[in-house]
């Protein structure tokens, strides 16, 4: 497990329980499309949940420099795709279903 990896779980989970969770407009419109059904507080669920085995690593944001979480929890049989960043609150910037990289590409996502 890489050194940062707990360090931000532990931050996720500090965040969610303090209520500080935030999601952009993006992260919304793809919960919203999940067919699972599920809401914010429900997402909030997962990244609770989040454990080591669901990290896909790290990347920096081209726009801000920030360090990206990417995380592919699986909830029922639905593989997502879930990417955070965190500052004073865990911002969530994307939630959606796992598609192949080609498909994300041609979505923009």
């Amino acid at each position: 497990m890489p050194r940062w990896l707990a360090k931000v779980l532990s931050q996720i989970d500090r965040l969610v329980a303090a209520g500080k969770v935030r999601f952009t407009l993006k992260a919304i419109r793809e919960l919203a499309a999940l067919e699972l059904g599920l809401d914010e507080a429900d997402a909030c669920d997962i990244l609770r949940r989040l454990q080591p085995e669901d990290s896909r690593g790290r990347i920096v944001s081209e726009t801000t420099g920030e360090w990206m979480y990417v995380f592919g929890p699986r909830i029922a049989e639905t593989q997502l795709y879930l990417k955070v960043v965190i500052r004073t609150d865990c911002v969530v910037v994307s939630l959606h279903e796992q598609v192949d990289d080609e498909q994300l590409q041609e979505e923009g996502r």
